[in-house]
C-alpha cells in the first residue's frame, strides 16, 4: 500500500447539486453547512440548485465549492480513508488547509467567502479571461505570451496544458498565434484573470481579511501551489501569494510523488484533477469522490 493524498477540486469544476449527498448523509457535514448558511444566507440554494451563470460568479463559486470540497473529504474520512498529505488546486487549497487543521472548517468557509469577494472585486476592476492552451510545450506558450503586455502564463497544470490569463482582446489574437503554432485554446469557466497581476489588489485584500482568522501551521502536510513544497510556518503569506502568482500544479504533484505518494483521491466536484494527475503520473492510482457511492467504492479499494 502506497501513501494516500487528498487533492481538493478548484474553481471551474462547480455545478448544481455539489455537496448535496454528503449534506444528506453526514451529520458533521450537515452541521457545517447549516452554520455556513447562517453566515452567508443563500449558500445552500446556490450549491444545490444554482444556475451555471450564478455559480460562475466568483463571489458565489468559492464559498460553494469550498463546502463541496471539504464535505467530500469529511465523508471519505468517515468511511475509513485518511490521507497522509493534502493539496488543493487554487481555491481548493483553502479547504485543504482547513482539513489539515490550519484553521477550523467554519473559519475556512469565512476565508473562502473573503477570497471570493476579493477576487471578484479585482476581476471587475481588471476584466480578464482564462484559456487552457493544449498540445504545446510550456516554453512555446511562454514565448508567445511575452508578445502581449496583458497575457500571463498562470496555471502549469500538466504536460501539454498551460492556462493563461489575459485581457480578452489580447487573448483573441494570442489564440491565433497558438493555432498557428499547432496548439488550441479552450475557455476556462472562471470569472477573471486569476493567479496573475490582475489579482494584486485581491491578494492584499484577502490577506487583510484573513488576519481576523486564527491560522496556524497545519497538523497534516499541505503542498503549496505557490512553492510546490509543504507549507511552512508562514501560512498566510503563502495563501496570499497564491492568489496573484502562477499555480504550479504539475510540479506540486511531481514533488508529492517524489515524497512517496502514489494514491491520489480528488475530493469535491468532478474529475479534473484526476485527469491531470493521471497525465502527470501515469503509474499512480487516482480516484475522484463527489458523492457517497464513490466514497464507499474508493474506501473499499484503498482501505
Amino acid at each position: 500500500m502506497g501513501k494516500i493524498a487528498f487533492v481538493f477540486s478548484g474553481q471551474g469544476a462547480q455545478k448544481a447539486g455539489m455537496g448535496r449527498e454528503f449534506y444528506e448523509t453526514s451529520e458533521s457535514v450537515k452541521e457545517l453547512f447549516a452554520r455556513a448558511e447562517e453566515l452567508r444566507p443563500g449558500t445552500l440554494q446556490q450549491c444545490f440548485e444554482g444556475t451555471d451563470e450564478e455559480l460562475k460568479i466568483t463571489e458565489n463559486t468559492q464559498p460553494c465549492l469550498y463546502l463541496a470540497d471539504i464535505a467530500a473529504a469529511m465523508a471519505l474520512q468517515e468511511v475509513g480513508v485518511t490521507p497522509e498529505a493534502v493539496a488543493g488546486f487554487s481555491l481548493g487549497e483553502i479547504p485543504a488547509l482547513a482539513f489539515a487543521g490550519a484553521y477550523s472548517p467554519l473559519d475556512g468557509f469565512r476565508l473562502a467567502c473573503a477570497r471570493g469577494m476579493a477576487m471578484g472585486k479585482a476581476a471587475k476592476a481588471n476584466p480578464a479571461s482564462m484559456v487552457a492552451v493544449m498540445k504545446l510545450e510550456n516554453s512555446v506558450v511562454e514565448a508567445l505570451s511575452e508578445k502581449y503586455p496583458h497575457v500571463f502564463p498562470v496555471n502549469y497544470n500538466a504536460p501539454g496544458q498551460l492556462v493563461v490569463a489575459g485581457k480578452k482582446e489580447e487573448l483573441d489574437v494570442f489564440g491565433k498565434d497558438i493555432k498557428e503554432a499547432g496548439g488550441r485554446c479552450m475557455p476556462v469557466a472562471v470569472g477573471g484573470g486569476f493567479h496573475s497581476p490582475f489579482m494584486d489588489e485581491a491578494s492584499k485584500e484577502f490577506a487583510a481579511a484573513a488576519k481576523e482568522v486564527k491560522i496556524k501551521l497545519p497538523q497534516l502536510t499541505v503542498y503549496s501551489n505557490y512553492t510546490t513544497k509543504p507549507y511552512t510556518e508562514d501560512v498566510l503569506d503563502l495563501m496570499e501569494k497564491q492568489i496573484n502568482h502562477s499555480l504550479r500544479w504539475q510540479e506540486s504533484i511531481e514533488n508529492m510523488a517524489a515524497d512517496g505518494f502514489d494514491i491520489f483521491i480528488e475530493v469535491g466536484v468532478g474529475t479534473t484533477l484526476k485527469k491531470l494527475i493521471s497525465r502527470i503520473l501515469p503509474d499512480s492510482k487516482v480516484y475522484a469522490v463527489s458523492n457517497m457511492e464513490e466514497a464507499r467504492r474508493v474506501a473499499e479499494e484503498v482501505r
